[in-house]
């Protein structure tokens, strides 16, 4: 199955913050089969004086969407990320990684909405996953990631 993720990192060094982020998604979910470029973006939802490094990765994983999800959230915490963003309250973050799709897979859970429900909103998400994705098709929206732009 073919994953695609968003990450991003606004604190330290951005650059080291993706790639490791990036290792640690090969070592623990599977193959990264594609990496889009790093893009400097504002924030989003919030203002900081910090701007972020965002990516898009393609990974292929044999693990069902929890699995990936608990495995990720993992990342972040030993990455050094201490809370998620709850109730549309944003701040900064060493790492930030979402899962953006999982194959064509819609689900809707209190733990996991796929596809990520805001992703066609932010640019900063459509940009880099158009880039290595460009005809892949939003699973609701059934328009290409390069139409989203």
């Amino acid at each position: 199955m073919y994953v695609y993720f968003g990450l991003g990192t606004n604190l330290g060094d951005k650059e080291h913050n993706l790639r490791l982020a990036v290792r640690k998604i090969e070592e623990r979910v599977g193959k990264v089969v594609s990496l889009s470029a790093f893009y400097a973006t504002a924030p989003w939802g919030f203002s900081s004086e910090h701007t972020f490094l965002n990516a898009a990765a393609c990974v292929e994983t044999l693990l069902p969407p929890l699995s990936v999800l608990h495995l990720t959230q993992e990342i972040e915490r030993e990455i050094g990320r201490t809370h998620k963003s709850v109730g549309g309250v944003y701040s900064d973050r060493v790492i930030d990684i979402d899962l953006l799709l999982y194959g064509d897979r819609v689900l809707d859970t209190p733990e996991l909405k796929l596809p990520h429900p805001l992703m066609h909103e932010r640019r900063f998400v459509v940009e880099p996953l158009a880039e290595i994705a460009p005809d892949l098709v939003h699973p609701i929206l059934k328009k290409k990631m390069r139409e989203l732009l």
